[in-house]
């Protein structure tokens, strides 16, 4: 069922904020229609079955229908807007649509949809054309009220292991479904609404209670197995049980820290810290924590917005000695270094928040 709500609450209340979704199953929600499976593809044998093939997988259309999505090379989105419209996923055209992102390395995302099978074809086409293309730096840009479990699930396991940062701007949300995606990038920057409800079960055999809640308890435990391995805490999936399908539950700053839904990913982060201090070493990895830990002090102040974030950041880490001479490329923001001047954004107006006040927990928009 649908959590296509956009409404946002009048002040600061006590408690979860719990507003009406509107039914609307086409829009979104989180809905579970597969066979319970225990079992996953990798992501090395997902590439296999589709790499030598032009073809897409059986069911999917040639144009994207489950939403809209946009390719820029430029994260400054206030002034480039969204970049070109993209509806074709054969591998050429994602190749053509890609090919002036090859010069700074960096690539932006937007989609604004449903969570379907086919905006899961289309993240890992964008993954194997931009890798091809040699660009790294990749920001998904989402606004979806959600859609198939499934889906999402597949999504979000190919974007934690293929490094994509994920973006939910403030005019943006991600609802019920889309949640399983916000948890596999490698960094989260959220400005918009981010909201988790009860899934329901759809195409059940189930014609008593206690076979319904059997099918949904082997769901349950898959996105449970799912939030684990992607470095989110499992209580989300219990969370989201006690929010009636109807209804969408808010997740305030504070709950997206706790859960692990905001900032790096955890999980991420243990791989990342290994990896940089063989690289790099250690006085690169504590300047980093050291920026981490401020950035989100000083920068993510609630009524601020994704491009004010970049901004702050971006003046914030020359406190540090960011960009690094020995490891430009592992320094945080790096991707606006490969962009040049003209892609940074202005930095606000606004005085920077003293160390010790406001924020959103250990949390930062980085590429890894």
């Amino acid at each position: 069922m649908s959590a296509g709500c956009r409404q946002s609450s009048q002040g600061e209340v006590p408690g979860p904020q719990i507003v009406e979704a509107t039914i609307d199953q086409s829009e979104g929600g989180a809905v579970s229609t597969a066979p319970v499976q225990s079992s996953r593809p990798s992501l090395q044998k997902r590439e296999e079955n589709e790499q030598e093939s032009e073809s897409l997988p059986d069911g999917i259309p040639a144009a994207l229908i489950s939403g809209k999505a946009w390719i820029s090379c430029d994260l400054d989105y206030r002034s480039g807007g969204d970049g070109v419209e993209l509806d074709d996923l054969g591998r050429q055209s994602l190749l053509e649509a890609l090919a002036d992102c090859r010069r700074d390395g960096v690539v932006r995302l937007r989609y604004r949809g449903k969570i379907a099978r086919d905006f899961a074809v289309l993240i890992e086409r964008i993954t194997q054309a931009s890798n091809a293309l040699g660009i790294k730096k990749r920001v998904l840009d989402i606004d979806s009220a959600g859609g198939t479990v499934e889906d999402a699930i597949r999504a979000g396991d190919f974007i934690a292991e293929s490094h994509w940062t994920i973006w939910v701007r403030e005019d943006s949300i991600c609802h019920s479904a889309c949640v399983f995606v916000l948890s596999g990038g490698d960094a989260r920057m959220i400005a918009g609404k981010v909201g988790i409800h009860r899934l329901i079960r759809m195409s059940s055999t189930a014609t008593t209670r206690i076979e319904l809640n059997a099918e949904l308890r082997a769901v349950y435990q898959q996105v449970k197995d799912y939030l684990e391995r992607n470095g989110a805490a499992v209580v989300l999936a219990d969370q989201m049980m006690t929010v009636p399908n109807r209804s969408l539950r808010l997740l305030t700053n504070e709950e997206l820290r706790i859960y692990g839904l905001d900032g790096i990913n955890p999980a991420q982060d243990d791989l990342d810290r290994l990896r940089l201090m063989r690289k790099c070493g250690e006085d690169f990895v504590r300047r980093r924590d050291q920026f981490t830990r401020l950035f989100d002090q000083r920068c993510k102040v609630s009524d601020r917005d994704i491009d004010a974030f970049n901004a702050c950041g971006l003046e914030l880490r020359k406190e540090f000695g960011f960009p690094d001479s020995s490891c430009p490329a592992e320094s945080p923001m790096s991707e606006f270094d490969a962009l040049g001047d003209a892609s940074v954004p202005a930095v606000s107006g606004e005085p920077v928040m003293p160390s010790g006040q406001g924020g959103r927990g250990e949390s930062v928009a980085l590429f890894q």
